[in-house]
Parts: structure tokens; sequence; C-alpha cells
């Protein structure tokens, strides 16, 4: 590959540098905000002219430098056409290709992470954003905004059958772990394990934890599309963007029971009323799932700081309600580890209730 192809951050967060030598014709892949002037000193340098910011998902960890880099360079913004970013100028379909001198860059479209992640495939290598890490990095978390552990599983399917010499380059790298071959990540990185979508999901569902309040701040900046490096407070020297980067001990220890669908229905129609939490987004209570009638709603992502809320029902018999189950999870460990001694999780969540066919609302 007749390219210049360079790391540039020395943090976790990973921003690429592909140039053609030729033309000067240069890329910035997964550029972040603070690190704008010493992209514009190493492209001057360089004597490349930056042509493309590509974001390979709307992130969550960190302020993207794309739409401050279209201001000073007149480039293009790229992402995925469910991108969601206001100033984006140009958006990617799943089967879309890029070229930069003469070499064909793939898209490949890999929701999960979010609805919008994607990879550039390369002849020899692959970006692959924060759908897969390295080793036992694993993958991005799939309970973010957006995030479907579902459709992450399918993701790294269709990863999976790329050609097995790809070098994968991830959207993090935490732990100072070396970029390796789709083959080599096939036997080091637990989360390329073979396994049926379910499996997957049940892996997961005892690995991940919802998004800090902060996170959602930061996706809320990048889809505005700030300019200003300090328009959130993000935390210093954790493994945000991993499966258990924000995990705490006690979280991730806490055994919660499970209850059936129908074992909750018996218990709504005899008069015993537990309290049903539903962590899901404010979307999902009135999409195609529904949601159960007399829910609190309170999102997985804010449970850590709003459980005050609902202190007053700590003795109360608690069920925790999201899709499939790995939020509710998270939502029902965080709680068990502030004090709320009877919670449960409606395992298979809204999914399974409604292939019971068990009545639901769909408006609020």
């Amino acid at each position: 590959m007749d390219l210049i192809f360079e790391q540039l951050n020395s943090g976790g967060c990973q921003t690429y540098l592909v140039a053609s030598p030729k033309t000067g014709e240069a890329w910035l892949v997964d550029p972040v905000l603070c690190s704008v002037d010493k992209y514009i000193k190493m492209l001057d340098e360089k004597k490349l002219k930056l042509t493309k910011v590509i974001d390979t998902h709307t992130h969550a960890d960190h302020l993207s430098a794309g739409a401050k880099l279209k201001d000073l360079t007149n480039c293009a913004y790229v992402m995925h056409q469910l991108g969601q970013p206001r100033e984006i100028t140009d958006r990617l379909n799943p089967d879309s290709e890029l070229k930069l001198n003469g070499t064909t860059v793939k898209v490949l479209y890999t929701p999960g992470h979010t609805r919008d992640s994607f990879c550039l495939v390369f002849p020899d290598r692959i970006i692959t954003g924060d759908a897969l890490f390295l080793d036992d990095g694993g993958a991005g978390r799939a309970d973010l905004p957006g995030g479907d552990p579902g459709e992450h599983w399918e993701s790294l399917q269709h990863i999976m059958e790329l050609p097995e010499q790809l070098v994968v380059y991830p959207g993090h790298e935490y732990r100072n772990r070396r970029p390796s071959s789709l083959a080599e990540q096939k036997t080091r990185n637990p989360f390329l394990k073979p396994r049926t979508q379910s499996e997957y999901v049940k892996f997961v569902e005892e690995l991940k934890l919802g998004p800090a309040e902060w996170m959602k701040e930061v996706l809320k900046a990048n889809c505005a599309c700030t300019r200003d490096a300090n328009a959130v407070k993000i935390p210093e020297g954790i493994s945000a963007c991993e499966v258990q980067g924000t995990l705490s001990a006690g979280a991730c220890s806490a055994d919660v029971p499970y209850i059936h669908s129908h074992e909750l229905k018996e218990m709504i129609d005899t008069g015993r009323n537990p309290v049903l939490l539903d962590v899901r987004e404010q979307r999902e209570l009135t999409d195609v799932l529904g949601h159960l009638p007399g829910i609190i709603h309170i999102p997985v992502g804010s449970i850590s700081e709003r459980h005050s809320e609902i202190e007053h029902l700590k003795a109360s018999e608690i069920i925790s309600i999201c899709k499939m189950g790995g939020r509710a999870k998270t939502a029902a460990k965080i709680l068990s580890e502030a004090g709320f001694k009877n919670v449960k999780i409606l395992t298979g969540g809204m999914n399974e209730w409604n292939e019971l066919g068990l009545p639901v609302k769909r408006h609020l």
C-alpha cells in the first residue's frame, strides 16, 4: 500500500493519518478536538493538504475535531449516513468506497457500538473504530445510546469474514497493545470467540456498564459539532469505551436474581405490584416493543446519579427492565451496590415479554 499511515495520539484515543506521498492528499480518521493545533502543524511540516476528516462513529468519550478542522482547512467532514453531527458534508453508504492515490478503501458498516459505526478496510489493514479493539481489550461497549449487542455480534461476524492477514488498527488502545492481524485477533480477542448471537449477548451482559452521564454530554456536544475543547469535562485515565471501562468492582461482583416474563405477569395479576423500573432510552418506550404500564423510567446511564429518586422504594421489590436484559442487569447491579436489597432482572427484557404476547403500552 503506497500510502503514509501513522497513528498520531499518545493517549487512549487513536487518530490515524492516511496520506498520499505522491499527491499530498491527506485524511485524518477520528481526530480529537484538543489536538487540532498539533494536527495542523504536522500537516504543514509534511506539506500535506487535508481533504477529509473521517469519524468512524459519533464519539462518546472524546470531542471530535471534525467540524473545527473543516473550518480551518475546508476539508470534507465524512461520516456514515446515520451519523448525527449536524455539519457532516459527506455521508457514506454501507457499500461506499473511498480512493486515495489509487488505493481503494472499502466502507464496512458495523453497528452495535453505535448505529453509525463503520470500519475502513484497506488492502492490508482495517481501521475498526470502536467495533473491535485489540486482544483482551475486546470491543467497544454496546450499552451506549444507540448501542445494540445483537447488532454488534452481526458486525463482528462480518469482520471475521474478511481476509485474515488484515492488520487491525482500533479506535482506542489503553494498554499499549500492538496492532496485529485479524487471524491473531481471532485467537487472542475474547469477543471473537465462536458464539451464537444469543450466547454473545449473554456474554456481554456479564461485562458491561451503562454510560456515565458525562458520556451522554459528550455525545450531545459532538452532535452539535462543538469547537470548544472544554465543552465537557471528560475524566482522565479510564478506558471509557472498553466494555468494562467504568465498571466498579462492587457492581461487577453483585449477584442479582432474574425473573421470567410469565412470573412477572402473575405477580402483577395477583396484586403484588412490584416497582417496574425501565432503564431504556426515552425513545424506546414508544417503539414497537412498547413498555409495561406503570413503569418508572430512569435510563441506565443515569442510574448512578439518580437512584436517590427511588430511595423511598428501597424496601420494595424492584424489577429492572430493558430490551434484552443487558442494561437491566447493569442497572440492577448498580442499585444492589447502592443498598437496594430486592432487585430482580427481567429475563429477555421486552423482547421476551412481547414474544409471549403479554400486554404493553406504546404511548406515554
